[in-house]
Formats: C-alpha cells, sequence, structure tokens
C-alpha cells in the first residue's frame, strides 16, 4: 500500500490534470454518470484482436471520479481483454474494501482509502463502470 500523502498527490495530479480525456473517433462508448453527486464519464474504447487498443474519457466530476478515469486509461490501454477485466476485478475488490491493495494494480492503488469513504467508492468506480458496459457493447 502507498503512503497516504503518496496517494493523496496521484488521485489530486490525475484529478487535476487528467491523462487519456477526450473522445476516441470510431470507438464504442458507454455513458454512466452518478445519480448521487451528478458526476459524469463517458468511456471510449477501440478494441482491436482480443485488445483495448485504445481508451479515453470525457466527463466532468470530482477529483475521485476523474483521477479513477485518468488513471485507469494510462493502466489498462493496449492490453488485452482478459488482463482488462482481472484488473478491474481487483480494482473494484479493492475499492469496495473485499481485497488488499494489490500491487498488479500500479498506481490504482492509491485508491485503496476509499474502501473506507462509502459515499466515494461509486466515484471511484464511475468510470470503471462505464468500461465494463463499453466492453459489453453498451
Amino acid at each position: 500500500m502507498l503512503p497516504e500523502a503518496l496517494a493523496r498527490q496521484i488521485i489530486s495530479d490525475h484529478g487535476e490534470h487528467p491523462r487519456g480525456r477526450g473522445e476516441l473517433a470510431g470507438a464504442r462508448h458507454a455513458a454512466r454518470d452518478n445519480p448521487g453527486c451528478g458526476d459524469q464519464v463517458t468511456v471510449w474504447v477501440r478494441v482491436e484482436e482480443e485488445r483495448l487498443a485504445e481508451l479515453r474519457f470525457t466527463g466532468r466530476g470530482c477529483v475521485i471520479s476523474q483521477a479513477s478515469a485518468s488513471l485507469m486509461t494510462q493502466v489498462l490501454a493496449g492490453r488485452s481483454l482478459a488482463e482488462v477485466r482481472d484488473l478491474a476485478a481487483r480494482y473494484r475488490a479493492m475499492v469496495m474494501g473485499e481485497a488488499p491493495p494489490d500491487p498488479a494494480l500500479g498506481d490504482l492503488v492509491a485508491f485503496a482509502g476509499v474502501s473506507r469513504l462509502h459515499a466515494r467508492r461509486r466515484c471511484a468506480l464511475l468510470a470503471w463502470n462505464a468500461l465494463e458496459a463499453a466492453l459489453a457493447g453498451g
């Protein structure tokens, strides 16, 4: 697990300066919003030969939802769909407090502390739910 100060720095950096932001022409996408707070994220994916060739997002929201989407684009792009689904399941389990931080998640372990903040779990999972829907064709 990352020291709390480093985790906050990673989340703050990605929340204020998100990577992977912007539409992706010709991509499948799924939009999701968090009715509890109004955050909105649209995830754009391009899949080639069972690999997540490119991943981007658009939307607005709190630092946690935007940082999670930003880091998701960095960690998952270029991976096989099997790897994407595995890492998404590991991330979800960590955020929900069902599993400890997993080094395979890289900087995404910065969100481990969100498991203690029940209202913020939805924020941390918003883009991931949209990704799941996009990969399912929705």
